[in-house]
């Protein structure tokens, strides 16, 4: 069991309250010189991400701009040195794992002998030091840029050598161990997904009567389907992007109506949160629809990622969003609510992204790609059985989920509480064995493709556009 230092000392800054009193603190400028060499254009492109530090930008595949001019105004950067980013004010500084050059707009910090790099590279990425690094930004925009003539001068922990590396062998084993956690939990997380989606196309496209006579539905992707079912468009069934010019008479222009950007819409058909503007301030320019309707994103990666949603809950008769949404209402034939299953089908997402048309990036499934879309539709009463029987079991199905997602959560938090505790001295960990381990960080990291593995260049990408 950890234990607490014997005695500690007060730390002279705002960030970090005591330290061990055996330990030393010393400004950052004297512990890392700055590396601003260039001239190096046939080095390998680096991009610095938060999870998986500076790596090549293949690790990247065609996810970051490919620089093409220029690259001898790169900065050269080698392995050991340390970057400050655009993100770091949010994630921290970032360790180089591999020799290359990188934007000239970053930093590049090189540890001297005092510092060693494993304890500052887990410093850099604890949460008590991005504290830090918040109240050394610069710039118009919050966090467009750490000023390095800032946090140069302010002071950081400096236990001595060996128990530096001593700090390094126990976080590099703990860490070890809670990353493999939160590596099967996720693989636990993408198994319970591919769960929910099957459940979802074995009752939209075979019903849930197993005893039922299957006729080839004559669709090539579709197979059989229920005999009884005839095969429709989905324009046969809904209006794709329907007016509600009609029901705009009853509202003035002050009116207050729901508006969606895109960000409000989830994959999981959920609205994360909705706002309300002046009827006169969306009509134009905006996607319409009214309650009932059904929302399908139809830009990439929106589409293929499934957003969308049903607006049963709508919290005004119409509203408006981005002009990137599919609005589809139903008819006589269809309920609403099983109108969006047929949305969620992988088949309707993977057929629709196969024929997106577009700039790189900014693709989008063509409309009448939705409205052509056919298969095998049951009628009302049995749209009835099927959604109730689906809503049953994604019930139990996202119980689940919330329960693992709570699970990655904790191990999460204790990962980074405990990186934290043991940096800044809260916890002694000089007498802990070490046995041998397997470092299972590069293959957890490996798997991570969230937002906060973006790397500077896509933020470039995202805010040109």
């Amino acid at each position: 069991m950890l234990k607490l230092y014997e005695t500690y000392k007060s730390f002279p800054e705002l960030w970090l309250s005591k330290i061990p009193k055996h330990w030393d603190c010393k400004r950052i400028k004297y512990l890392f010189s700055e590396r601003t060499e260039k001239g190096f254009p046939d080095e390998p492109l680096l991009v610095a991400s938060q999870n998986k530090g500076v790596v090549p930008k293949g690790i990247y595949a065609n996810r970051t701009v490919e620089a093409q001019k220029d690259l001898h105004l790169l900065k050269f950067v080698r392995v050991g040195d340390f970057v400050i980013s655009l993100r770091s004010f949010q994630g921290g500084i970032e360790y180089a794992y591999y020799q290359g050059i990188i934007s000239p707009a970053y930093t590049v910090m090189v540890p001297k002998e005092d510092i060693v790099s494993g304890y500052f590279r887990h410093l850099a990425k604890s949460r008590i030091f991005i504290e830090l690094l918040k109240m050394c930004v610069t710039g118009i925009r919050e966090g467009q840029n750490i000023d390095y003539g800032k946090l140069k001068n302010h002071l950081i922990p400096v236990p001595p050598r060996e128990e530096q590396d001593q700090i390094v062998r126990y976080l590099d084993w703990k860490l070890s161990e809670t990353n493999k956690l939160i590596r099967a939990k996720k693989k636990q997380l993408l198994l319970l997904n591919e769960l929910r989606k099957a459940c979802i196309d074995n009752a939209v496209l075979n019903g849930i009567k197993p005893t039922v006579t299957m006729k080839e539905s004559g669709v090539y992707w579709l197979g059989k389907i229920p005999e009884h079912w005839p095969v429709l468009k989905l324009k046969r069934i809904c209006r794709v992007n329907a007016s509600i010019s009609n029901m705009l008479s009853s509202y003035n222009a002050d009116d207050m109506v729901t508006f969606l950007p895109m960000e409000s819409i989830s994959s999981d058909g959920t609205i994360n949160c909705s706002e309300k503007r002046r009827l006169e301030d969306v009509r134009n320019g905006f996607s319409s629809f009214a309650r009932n309707d059904i929302v399908v994103a139809k830009i990439t990666p929106c589409f293929e990622n499934g957003k969308g949603a049903f607006l049963g809950s709508l919290e005004t008769d119409i509203g408006f969003g981005t002009t990137e949404l599919i609005v589809l209402r139903a008819n006589e034939k269809v309920l609403p609510q099983y109108l969006y299953l047929i949305t969620k089908l992988r088949h309707f997402r993977v057929l629709g992204a196969e024929i997106m048309t577009g700039s790189a990036g900014q693709k989008r499934v063509p409309t009448n790609f939705i409205g052509n879309f056919a298969l095998g539709i049951p009628d009302v009463d049995e749209q009835k059985e099927i959604i109730k029987y689906v809503k049953e079991l994604l019930t139990h199905i996202d119980k689940a989920l919330a329960l693992v997602k709570k699970e990655i959560y904790l191990f999460d938090e204790y990962r980074t509480r405990l990186i934290s505790d043991v940096v800044t001295g809260k916890l002694d960990v000089r007498d802990i064995n070490i046995p041998e381990y397997e470092d299972g960080t590069e293959e957890m990291n490996a798997d991570i493709e969230d937002e906060e593995s973006m790397t500077d260049e896509e933020i470039g990408e995202m805010e040109e556009e």
